[in-house]
This record gives C-alpha cells, structure tokens and sequence, in this order.
C-alpha cells in the first residue's frame, strides 16, 4: 500500500535514470550465438541442458555480476551473445532496451509513444523479446510490434497487431510473446492468433477470437502435422502453422487462461484449464482429415493460473496458489506440496534433477525436481518487490528483473 501523492519507483528510476553509457563495441559478441530466445527458452519450456551447474550454493553461491534499476514491466529478456533485451515503461514512452550482458549498462534503446498501466500488474508491456537470426521482435501492452537490428537499432518494420486483428485490448495488455516457426511470426492478440511474414510483416492471416486470453503462442507437431495451439478464455484453439485453418478445438467455458500448455508426446497434452478448474492432460490426434480431442483425467488439486508448470521424468512440477507442488502425468496423483513462493517462476536444470525458482518476493531458490519427497536445497535474496517475470539463464549467468529492478549472477559451472 502506498498513498496516491507518494513518488513511485518508476518516478524514482525516472529521476535516476542514465543516459546510454555503453558501446557495442566493448560487447563480446560470442560468435552471434543466441543463449536465450526468449519467452522460456527454445521451446517455450524453461528447460536448461547441455551446461551443468555447482548446484552447492553453500560453498559455491551465485556470484552478484550486477543490478541496477529498470523501468516497470512483465517482460522477461532475451539473450544474443552479450546482449540482453528486454522491455520497459518509462514515462509516457514504452521501450525496447538492449544491455550488455557482462556490465548491466544501456546500450540501446527504442521508444514508443505509449504508456499502458492497469492496477494488477502496473504499467509497462507484458511480453518478452524475441530474437530470430540477428532481430528482435518485441509486441507491445497495447499491440505494437517492432522489429529492431539486434546491432544498430535499426527499425525494420512495425505493425499495429489489434487493428490488424479487430481485437479489443483486454485489461491486463497483450501478454503474449511473439512466436517464430520457418518463415513466419505468429501473434496473440489477447484470444485471436494473427500470422505475419517474418522478412516483411505481410500480414497473412488471423483465427477466431477467442476473447480474452494472456498465453503465448505455443508450436506443436501432431501427427505430422505442425500446428500453433492459442489459450484463451473459449479454452484451446490449434489452427495450421501454414494456412491458419482451424485443425481442432477445444472448449471450456469461463475462466482465464494464462500459463503455457505442454506437450508430453506427439498428440498428448497437458493444459490449465483456469484459476479454480485445474489441469487436464488430453490427447489430440488426426485420422483422415478429421481431428479428434478426448480428455484422459482432470484435476482440481492442481490449479496452475498464474505460474507456468513444467514437465519432467513423467512428473508435473508448478504452482498450485502459493504452494510448489508436484503430480504424477499418469493420473494426477499428488507426489507433494512443498514451500510457498508466491506466485513464482520455474527454471528446470534437466540433466540435473534441479529446480531454480524466482519467488514472488525476489528470492533465488534451489530445490530437487523429484518425485519422491519436496527437498529446498539453497535460498537467496535476489531482487526486492513483487516479482513475476521469469527468470532466464544465458551460458553461466542467471538473469531475473521484476517492475522495479534486474540482476545478474554468475553460476558456478561443473568441471568437465
């Protein structure tokens, strides 16, 4: 709480803020390699492989590389070499801003003259960047999407993806992050899927609406077939990759649909159906043309809204409210109920049994990603305030940022 005249800490970042210190040409660009597409990773799952972490933070704690303040925002980052790229509400502009990866310092900026606020989640855009092959995609609270030179700031080209749509603007913005798949850029316009030309931003196609919604777009093959699935308040819709034309659907009146779906295997599929209706794993399949939808089980005893879930060893790990819970794939079956986070966020190290998860309240915490009993093994102080963007791990660095301020930590790496 806070009184109405008080100076708010966009106001504070705003008196504070830094004209853009830094230089390209300090950056080490790492051979253009992309460590972090964006919206949770490659495959929208928030899984890290491949690099193998000290996970003993006792001994070998992450290591603070920097913070400084950020402008509000839901936004989580992208990562290109030493770039990072995020957005941001400054003011009455909202901003595309590009640091460095290894000091923290503005490198770039790009700004529109929009400001978006709502009570819930504040001001400032919702979505995270994209990079695809040297450009960031970035779509803004109120639908703008910019393409941007990841290098010179070049602006590329822009669209207005609602009045491109028709859509209505909900009240928490257009969330959903933008999606690449071949020669394509899908985007959520709240609860309608709009298809554009990744070179030129020919718009090609739009689906139904499904009215409000705050998910990303998710790709998906299916009996061949590659398909876009949108959540929204009509439930999920899965229209053709290629063509927009409306593969299959399925309904579930009421509710809001936030979290990502996943998929467990080729047509089965794991999906929040709201707030208070739970999770429901079905499958999808395709036999001559027609395309059929069943459900296997649905739980209310895990209700991920909020909080993305995510899939590992045939186990389900997310939030149920306040509390990080894991459940069987199989039926549902409660594992445990564990710590309470708030409405946090999950990364997965996956060769590794670990969970990193980002408290509401900014801490950094460790804990196993096994079914047999909830083990917190590290908890840190990361940022202070409301936090619920997701965190993201770039090479050995972790990045996490909430409306108010971001840090960078160096993780300790395992030798060999």
């Amino acid at each position: 709480m806070a009184w109405r005249w008080s100076q708010t800490a966009e106001d504070r970042f705003l008196a504070e803020a830094e004209a853009s210190a830094g230089s390209l040409a300090d950056i080490k660009m790492n051979e253009m390699v992309t460590h972090w597409t964006g919206f949770r990773g490659e495959n929208r799952d928030a899984k890290v492989s491949v690099v193998a972490f000290d996970t003993d933070w006792g001994t070998s704690p992450p290591q603070e590389l920097w913070r400084r303040s950020v402008g509000p925002a839901c936004s989580s980052f992208a990562v290109l070499g030493g770039l990072v790229f995020t957005q941001e509400q400054r003011g009455e502009v909202e901003v595309v801003v590009c640091y460095s990866l290894e000091s923290g310092q503005q490198l770039w900026i790009h700004s529109d003259p929009i400001r978006f606020w709502e009570a819930n989640a504040g001001a400032g855009p919702r979505a995270t960047p994209l990079i695809h092959e040297g450009r960031v995609y970035a779509l803004g609270a109120t639908g703008v999407l910019n393409v941007l030179n990841a290098i010179d700031i070049t602006l590329i080209w822009s669209r207005n993806t609602v009045e491109d749509t028709g859509a209505k603007i909900p009240a928490w913005g257009i969330a959903g992050s933008p999606l690449i798949v071949q020669d394509k850029i899908y985007i959520a316009t709240a609860g309608i899927l709009a298809a554009y030309e990744v070179q030129s931003g020919a718009f090609l196609w739009k689906s139904p609406d499904g009215k409000d919604g705050y998910s990303s777009p998710h790709m998906l093959t299916i009996d061949g077939h590659e398909q876009i699935i949108l959540m929204s308040k009509a439930g999920a819709a899965s229209p053709a990759a290629d063509d927009g034309s409306l593969l299959w659907n399925y309904e579930w009146p009421g509710g809001v649909r936030i979290v990502q779906p996943a998929q467990i295997q080729n047509g089965e599929l794991l999906m929040s159906r709201g707030e208070t209706s739970g999770l429901s794993r079905v499958t999808v399949g395709e036999t001559d043309g027609s395309w059929s939808v069943e459900e296997q089980w649905a739980t209310n005893r895990f209700k991920p809204y909020f909080s993305d879930f995510l899939i590992h060893e045939r186990h389900v790990y997310g939030f149920d409210g306040n509390r990080l819970v894991s459940v069987t794939l199989e039926g549902a079956d409660r594992n445990w109920k564990g710590g309470r986070y708030g409405s946090g966020q999950l990364l997965l190290l996956a060769d590794q049994d670990i969970l990193i998860i980002l408290s509401e309240e900014g801490e950094l915490v460790l804990a196993e990603a096994k079914p047999d009993a909830f083990v917190e093994l590290a908890k840190i102080p990361a940022i202070e305030g409301k936090t619920w963007n997701h965190p993201v791990i770039a090479n050995d660095v972790l990045l996490v940022r909430n409306d108010r301020e971001m840090a960078a930590f160096r993780l300790s790496l395992i030798d060999g």
